[in-house]
């Protein structure tokens, strides 16, 4: 077991709505609890991508639009191909919301023409209309994949206008049990691509479930020693 690890956090002054930067002190502390170092790397528009290299985690959140279109575009023409070709070859990731939709193939705005993205992911994000209801509340789904978390309940909290749709190469997160997911009809919540994971929940997602945090640092640093999740599996029990 690698006794450090290097967290890419992406765009942490743009992209961190809603709390998602506890997502990364999630994975700081359940990884220092078991005696593995976990330092974290801001990525921002001024950093040169050879940071990127010798990552073991990448993290990306949230943002509001003009934060969005401002990351959006260094990711793709920068950050994305290097985050693509590492995620490729097996490097874990969590993006959330925006960043979940920056790495499919296009976001299409209600008005105007496509928004291309990173293609990491199989997937697309196209909104309905400022007619159309936005997504907005508290979620509960059952994980689907990855295999190894198949029927764990998990719970976050959503808002988002986009309706994302997966192709092909994408495996689901989870199955809608209160909320609305991905796009109000299919009834799934998020997507699995290797060892990567996208999902719509906030709130932020890995301390309200820590077995998806153990997932990726698992994925990132082998074999993991338990810890005692009493509190976490309360606080989870409570929210759904």
């Amino acid at each position: 077991m690698k006794q450090s690890i290097k967290i890419a956090w992406l765009y942490p002054d743009l992209m961190s709505t809603y709390g998602d930067r506890g997502n990364v002190i999630a994975l700081q502390k359940r990884a220092a609890w078991r005696g593995i170092e976990a330092s974290v790397v801001p990525v921002t528009l001024e950093t040169n991508v050879k940071a990127l290299a010798g990552s073991d985690i990448f993290f990306m959140g949230g943002a509001q639009d003009r934060q969005q279109k401002l990351a959006g575009e260094d990711f793709l023409k920068h950050k994305g191909p290097v985050v693509k070709e590492m995620i490729e070859a097996g490097v874990p990731a969590l993006f959330v919301c925006a960043a979940y939709q920056f790495a499919g193939h296009y976001y299409k705005p209600y008005r105007g023409e496509k928004i291309p993205g990173a293609g990491i992911f199989d997937l697309y994000t196209v909104h309905p209309g400022d007619q159309a209801k936005r997504l907005i509340g508290n979620v509960v789904a059952r994980v689907v994949h990855p295999e190894t978390l198949s029927g764990t309940v998990i719970v976050g909290f959503e808002n988002h206008g986009g309706r994302t749709h997966l192709g092909p190469k994408m495996q689901p997160l989870a199955k809608v049990i209160k909320g609305n997911g991905n796009n109000g009809d299919d009834g799934w919540e998020g997507a699995v691509y290797k060892n990567a994971i996208g999902s719509y929940f906030h709130g932020p997602l890995l301390p309200k479930n820590p077995m998806i945090a153990d997932w990726l640092l698992a994925k990132a640093v082998g074999t993991l020693i338990p810890i005692d999740d009493t509190l976490e599996v309360m606080a989870n029990n409570a929210m759904r």
